[in-house]
């Protein structure tokens, strides 16, 4: 079961040479999901091979540089004939500007655009995974995502199954799905002895823009993935107090308080475009799994056997 992330745009607040504005491509058994839509999106996603044909756009808050590209996406796949809806999520109170967004392309946006707002602590149920919110800590109303699969059956047992005399086929089916079962012979088995505990889903947690915050330590608990912004390093710290930001170290201290796996920095001060390294130090003096986002980079998370464990988010709200 494929699980990837692409880093479409990974510069803060303006475009550079080397990176584009907030993006992210998430892509799980062929279906993507898009967070944050910043300018040049559209050319970004057909230089690094992210499908059109996505049904999603989940974004974090209203900031130019994370939706001022919905206009031209939104016109390309009408130009290629698009005519299914298309679904466009954002935080309470972001409704009129993203439709103001929409309208400027409207001649030519052919197919129905959806746009919802979402509160935090929304969890958005699909067929294997969910979408669930959180809030962070941002100058305006933003929210953070995370995307969790539904944990995993445990592994079934054949060996034992044909010891015991159980018909290949249908049966085993049922008893990997927790089912009892009658045998041919009229032997009622249980699952218990076949089927091994469950096997946790992955998990990525993206937070858009925010100061380092409980909630997304909370969300992050035990993630595969914690995307966090880093747009200064500590020497810029009042800055990033002021504009509503996180400095590098703040970052990789939420990444190892949730207990995170790993930590991608993105949404960096231009500043650091080409010269990312005295934040990467920075952050991995605190939390060592931490790498920096680069434009094009995918990351791909495999499957894990681990037993599943119960985690939950917070639901309270922010502004």
């Amino acid at each position: 079961m494929s699980f990837s992330i692409r880093f479409l745009g990974t510069s803060a607040a303006r475009p550079t040479v080397e990176r584009a504005v907030s993006a992210v491509a998430v892509v799980r058994e062929g279906e993507t999901l898009l967070f944050d839509c910043g300018e040049g999106t559209q050319r970004q996603m057909m230089r690094y091979g992210i499908s059109f044909g996505l049904d999603d756009i989940f974004i974090t808050h209203t900031h130019g540089d994370h939706i001022l590209g919905l206009t031209g996406l939104l016109s390309t796949l009408s130009l290629q004939g698009r005519t299914e809806p298309l679904r466009l999520w954002g935080p309470r109170g972001s409704a009129k500007v993203l439709r103001q967004c929409i309208s400027l392309g409207s001649e030519r946006i052919a197919f129905p655009v959806n746009v919802t707002e979402i509160e935090a602590g929304a969890v958005l149920q699909r067929k294997d995974y969910e979408i669930a919110t959180f809030p962070v800590d941002h100058r305006i109303r933003a929210l953070g995502y995370r995307i969790a699969e539904h944990d995993r059956l445990g592994r079934f047992n054949p060996e034992l199954a044909r010891e015991m005399g159980i018909p290949e086929g249908p049966l085993w089916g049922r008893l990997h799905r927790g089912e009892t079962v009658t045998l041919p012979d009229g032997r009622s088995v249980g699952p218990d002895a076949f089927v091994g505990g469950a096997r946790r889903g992955r998990k990525i947690v993206l937070t858009g823009d925010t100061r380092p915050c409980e909630a997304t330590v909370a969300a992050a608990f035990d993630a595969d993935l914690l995307i966090h912004e880093a747009t200064f390093t500590s020497d810029e710290a009042d800055r990033a107090r002021e504009t509503g930001h996180s400095t590098a170290a703040e970052a990789a201290a939420v990444a190892k308080a949730s207990g995170a796996r790993r930590l991608v920095l993105t949404h960096l001060s231009a500043r650091y475009s080409r010269d990312w390294g005295p934040l990467e130090a920075e952050a991995r003096a605190v939390f060592p799994g931490t790498s920096i986002a680069r434009d094009g980079m995918e990351i791909v998370l495999p499957l894990t056997d681990e037993p599943a464990i119960a985690d939950q988010l917070p639901d309270d709200d922010a502004s």
